[in-house]
C-alpha cells in the first residue's frame, strides 16, 4: 500500500511565525509517524503540483524568519469549481491524505469549501496579522506586527512633536481594528479610528472636540485601513478641509508591518498551533481550525471561525480616551 502523506501550505498575505508553523506541523508529524508534502505559493502552487517532500532538515534554521519558505499566494482558479478540481486531482496523485492550512480568512474560507466538495481532511492554523479570527485568542503574526507598528509609530512620535504636526499613521486591519486600537494603547497615541467604532458619531469630529486643540501641538491618529472610508488620506484631506490651522501629515505603513523576526512568545505559539494540528488529524478531527484560548490549544469548526466577528474589547476604546488627555 502506498504511503499516505500530510500536506502542508500557507495562503493569503504572510505572516510572520508562519515558518515557526511550518517547521512546527513538519517535525510533529514526522515524530509521530506520518511523512509530509509541502505545496509551494498556497493553492496555486496545489493546483499546479509545485510539491515536493518535506524532511526534518528541510525546516532547520526557519523558526527566526519572517514571511514563508513555502511561498504564499491569492489563488483566483482555486475559488473556481474547475480550480478546486484540479486540486482534488492533484492531491490523490500526489498520495496527500490531508491538508494543514496557514493563513487567514479567505484560506480558511477555501478550506472549508473543498473540504465540503471532496471529503477532504483539512486543518486551519490562523497565520494573519489582522488576529481577526473567531475563536482564537491570537493569530500567528499578530504580535510581531504590533511591535513593528509601535516601533515606527515611536519614531514618527519624535518628528511630530518637532514640527507640532498632526500625524495619521495607517496600519493594516480591513474589517478589524485590532492593530490599531492596541498599537494606539502601547504607542501612546491621541486616538484610533477603528471598524468597531463606526457609529452615527463621527471619530474625527469626536477626536478633534475632545481636548486635541485645547491641549496639544501635535498628535498622532492610528487609522485601520478600510477600503469603506478611504483611511488615513480621506481623514487627513479632511482636516485641512475642516481644519486648516491644522499642519498634517499621513504616514501608510503598508508592508513594512508583515515582514520582520518573529517574537519569542509567537514562535511558541505558531509552534503550539503547529503540533495541534498533527494532535487534531491523530485524533480523527477534521475541517477545525487550531486556536488558542485562555492559554489552551481548542479546535473551533471552520464554519465558526470564519463566520463570526470576533469582538474587540469596548473597554479599551474607553482605556485610550483617557489616557490620551
Amino acid at each position: 500500500m502506498e504511503e499516505k502523506y500530510i500536506g502542508i501550505l500557507t495562503s493569503g498575505g504572510d505572516a510572520s511565525g508562519m515558518n515557526a508553523a511550518i517547521r512546527a506541523v513538519t517535525r510533529s508529524a514526522i515524530f509521530n509517524g506520518y511523512r509530509v508534502k509541502g505545496i509551494y505559493r498556497g493553492y496555486e502552487g496545489l493546483i499546479a503540483d509545485d510539491i515536493k517532500e518535506l524532511t526534518t532538515e528541510d525546516v532547520s534554521n526557519i523558526i527566526q524568519r519572517g514571511g514563508t519558505i513555502l511561498k504564499t499566494a491569492r489563488s483566483q482558479q482555486f475559488t473556481t469549481p474547475e480550480g478546486r478540481k484540479r486540486a482534488y486531482e492533484v492531491m490523490q496523485q500526489e498520495n496527500i491524505s490531508a491538508l494543514v492550512i496557514i493563513g487567514g480568512d479567505g484560506s480558511l474560507t477555501g478550506a472549508r469549501i473543498f473540504a465540503e466538495e471532496y471529503d477532504v481532511v483539512c486543518i486551519g492554523l490562523p497565520g494573519t496579522i489582522d488576529n481577526d479570527l473567531y475563536g482564537t485568542d491570537f493569530t500567528i503574526g499578530y504580535d510581531t506586527a504590533l511591535n513593528t507598528i509601535v516601533q515606527c509609530v515611536d519614531k514618527i512620535r519624535d518628528t511630530a512633536t518637532s514640527h507640532d504636526r498632526l500625524f495619521f499613521v495607517e496600519v493594516m486591519g480591513r474589517d478589524a481594528g485590532f492593530l490599531a486600537q492596541y498599537s494606539a494603547i502601547a504607542s501612546g497615541a491621541e486616538a484610533a479610528i477603528i471598524p468597531e467604532d463606526r457609529t452615527d458619531a463621527d471619530q474625527l469630529e469626536t477626536f478633534i472636540n475632545r481636548g486635541f486643540r485645547k491641549t496639544k501641538n501635535s498628535s498622532i491618529v492610528i487609522v485601520s485601513e478600510s477600503p469603506k472610508d478611504g483611511g488615513a488620506m480621506h481623514y487627513a484631506q479632511r482636516v485641512e478641509k475642516e481644519y486648516p490651522d491644522y499642519d498634517v501629515r499621513v504616514s501608510i505603513l503598508g508592508h513594512l508591518q508583515r515582514g520582520g523576526s518573529p517574537s519569542a512568545s509567537y514562535r511558541i505559539l505558531a509552534s503550539r498551533l503547529g503540533d495541534g494540528a498533527v494532535q487534531a488529524l491523530m485524533a480523527g478531527q477534521r475541517n477545525v481550525m487550531v486556536g488558542i484560548h485562555d492559554n489552551e490549544v481548542v479546535y473551533i469548526p471552520f464554519t465558526e471561525a470564519i463566520k463570526d466577528d470576533k469582538p474587540l474589547d469596548k473597554s479599551l476604546i474607553r482605556i485610550l480616551n483617557e489616557l490620551s488627555i
